[in-house]
């Protein structure tokens, strides 16, 4: 179970991966939002994060760290854009989340299959569990 800072730490990080170069399009607000819900962030701490972003923290629990990079996955796909430069960023992001290299990229790479590249949570699993043991 995460506290309220890792988070709040979550959330802020994908505001941030979000955001990128250009404020947030109204799909990655709306689809954020849903999140912060699911963690049980009110509108308002949402809201504030948007705009003052809190230091990154390390999540202990492995399977904290999958779901948080399946969450940059599926955002990363909401609105059918990404380059290049966004894959590097979101390999890098899990690297810094301590997760596999070998992993990262087989999921970078199987994504492209899936329709709309959303890589369904059981395979996303399965694929670091193969790294993980």
């Amino acid at each position: 179970m995460i506290n309220r800072v890792e988070k709040l730490s979550l959330l802020s990080e994908m505001i941030s991966f979000a955001k990128n170069e250009s404020d947030l399009k109204p799909i990655e607000y709306n689809f954020l939002l849903a999140i912060a819900r699911q963690l049980d962030i009110s509108r308002e701490d949402f809201d504030y994060l948007i705009e003052h972003p809190i230091n990154y923290i390390h999540l202990k629990s492995h399977s904290e760290r999958i779901v948080q990079f399946h969450r940059l996955v599926l955002l990363m796909n909401i609105d059918e854009e990404n380059s290049p430069k966004d894959k590097i960023k979101l390999h890098n992001y899990g690297l810094r989340m301590g997760l596999s290299h070998e992993s990262i990229n087989k999921v970078l790479y199987l994504m492209e299959s899936f329709p709309n590249k959303v890589v369904p949570p059981d395979v996303l699993i399965d694929i670091f569990k193969v790294q993980y043991n």
